[in-house]
């Protein structure tokens, strides 16, 4: 029985074709479904043989140990060259973003809260 192995929703592209590669080089039968017209499904990798799911696991864990240290990797020379995205950055990049964002906030909390500030009268 099918099972299945990597949700697609918000996956990069990048990464679902390094899984597709590492699948292919590693002789998994596998296929996929492609989202849905209209949003419903994400689509996803499946295993055809669920029994090689500990192994594919296996697999993908150790992929996954890599791509994290990449992305650590690549964010800390970011932070080191000083082309990093911040919130100084963006601040002075995108001010009426950032301003309208943190307005937005601070209505959300307060819309939460207001019920618990009139029943505690």
């Amino acid at each position: 029985m099918a099972k299945l192995l990597l949700n697609l929703r918000n996956v990069p592209e990048d990464e679902a074709d390094d899984v597709r590669a590492l699948l292919d080089e590693a002789k998994v039968d596998y296929y996929e479904t492609r989202p849905s017209l209209w949003g419903i499904s994400a689509g996803g990798i499946w295993l055809r043989d669920a029994a090689e799911q500990p192994r594919v696991k296996a697999l993908l864990d150790a992929y996954q140990q890599q791509r994290g240290q990449a992305a650590r990797a690549r964010r800390a020379a970011e932070l080191a060259d000083g082309s990093a995205e911040t919130f100084g950055s963006l601040l002075r990049t995108r001010p009426l973003f950032v301003v309208a964002t943190l307005l937005g906030m601070a209505v959300v909390a307060a819309l939460v809260l207001l019920p618990f500030l009139l029943l505690s009268r």
